[in-house]
């Protein structure tokens, strides 16, 4: 008797770049990708001749001789070399975008402060003349510490295009939808999502849905990675497979253009005659990605107490003491509260860190006045800060009862550094003055009896 050779036929996907439509599951991971078939080499990465007449070129974002794990870069298949898109540069001037060490002279950096949303604009501004920062820390010519900044962007990049040599940005919408062009595809941004693009990388930001408001952390330092679980384990809180990296996608397009550079805290433009996005084909483990922070799963106290808030870090940039965060981005997002006999907001204390917070939507439970979507706060490293006593009272006199913190979602940008104040965070954007007055009503219980008060 004759049997078949392949008795069984198994139904194949219809697709290798997973189950969101432009984009491949993942982070950190090794990926490969092309825009037209065959431009991908296979079994090497620089043939003599590419297919198409294609340039092979490799960005990398480590050290050659980074350890294996750490060590990142990517291979491109461009129709031009990038030294195609680099020419005479002329330094311009982008006036609200500043770079650690930014310390003035007449702004006081020490003490508790928090500002309202910074208003949105109908003035035509872009990804670059919209940016607007905060905060500084760090050196950004040594490659340590970070800057906090703004967005607001109302009008697209035409033939305009930017990248820095300084930082990889991670991008936080609040308000609009964004749309980034990159040499490596295309990402597009909501409200609830986050992207990183890396240092290096050359992209345009368009305007899907305007105006557009955010916030931004750019790190100078050690690239972000997911952080360590410990007894956690393999999975909760952010998983590999939820952060989305673009398959390859390139324009062919002759026209007057400009680039713009950050190199050293400094802003320099080149001019060429086209289009630097033309990559046609990529492989490697260095290119943007995007995260929905709606698949971030939170753990905590199931029993008694309040954890140190380093259980809702997203991702982490170290730095070179272990343990110590260059930055840690944190995420304060719908929970169940289910402690028993426990203050459950955060607790008073004074930290290392310093800490900016950025609120995305909802009320946050340690203020819950004055904190509006789109305001930020920031508690310099050392300084005390905690619940007003609206929030206390609250706490300590509630009953106890399984509580869904709901339609609430803020993070953090926290780093080791001490936070710099710009002048557009003390002078022109919306600071409370009034905000260290929240705890001024904090009465003194203590008596000299012993029992809870």
């Amino acid at each position: 008797m004759n049997r078949p050779t392949h008795p069984h036929k198994m139904v194949q996907a219809a697709t290798a770049a997973g189950t969101t439509e432009g984009y491949m599951p993942g982070f950190g991971n090794d990926f490969e990708t092309e825009a037209l078939p065959g431009a991908l080499p296979q079994g090497m990465n620089s043939p003599q001749k590419c297919n198409y007449g294609l340039y092979g070129e490799q960005l990398s974002g480590t050290a050659f001789t980074a350890p294996s794990h750490q060590n990142e870069r990517t291979w491109c298949y461009r129709i031009r070399p990038s030294v195609k898109h680099s020419h005479r540069y002329e330094k311009i001037d982008l006036p609200y975008w500043k770079s650690a060490p930014h310390v003035v002279d007449d702004v006081v950096s020490l003490g508790q402060y928090r500002w309202d949303p910074v208003p949105l604009s109908d003035q035509p501004l872009t990804w670059l003349t919209g940016m607007r920062t905060m905060t500084s820390a760090g050196d950004v010519n040594t490659q340590v510490g970070m800057a906090s900044h703004i967005y607001l962007v109302t009008e697209s990049m035409v033939d305009d295009y930017f990248f820095s040599a300084d930082s990889e940005l991670l991008i936080v919408p609040q308000e609009g939808r964004l749309r980034f062009a990159t040499e490596l595809g295309i990402i597009d941004l909501e409200p609830k999502e986050i992207a990183i693009i890396p240092r290096g990388l050359v992209y345009r930001v368009e305007v899907l849905e305007g105006p557009a408001r955010g916030f931004v952390c750019e790190n100078y330092g050690q690239k972000f990675e997911l952080p360590g679980r410990g007894p956690i384990g393999a999975n909760c809180m952010a998983n590999r497979r939820d952060f989305k990296t673009p398959v390859a996608a390139f324009e062919d397009r002759d026209a007057a253009s400009t680039v713009t550079i950050k190199w050293c805290g400094q802003f320099h433009v080149t001019h060429i005659d086209h289009s630097p996005l033309d990559v046609v084909a990529w492989h490697g483990n260095y290119a943007p990605v995007k995260y929905d922070l709606r698949n971030y799963c939170p753990v905590g106290s199931i029993l008694f107490d309040h954890p140190d808030p380093s259980i809702f870090t997203v991702l982490t940039a170290p730095s070179g003491v272990p343990g110590t965060a260059n930055i840690d981005f944190v995420l304060f997002r719908e929970r169940w509260m289910v402690m028993e006999d426990t203050f459950r907001p955060p607790w008073y204390h004074k930290n290392i860190m310093s800490e900016l917070m950025g609120n995305i939507y909802g009320q946050y439970d340690a203020k819950p006045q004055g904190f509006a979507p789109g305001g930020m706060s920031l508690h310099n490293m050392m300084l005390p800060h905690g619940p007003d006593k609206n929030a206390f009272e609250g706490a300590s006199n509630a009953d106890l009862k399984p509580e869904k913190l709901d339609n609430t979602m803020s993070f953090m940008f926290e780093t080791r550094f001490p936070q710099h104040l710009t002048a557009f965070a003390a002078k022109e954007a919306p600071l409370q003055d009034d905000y260290i007055d929240c705890w001024a009503d904090i009465e003194k219980k203590f008596d000299g009896t012993p029992g809870p008060k």
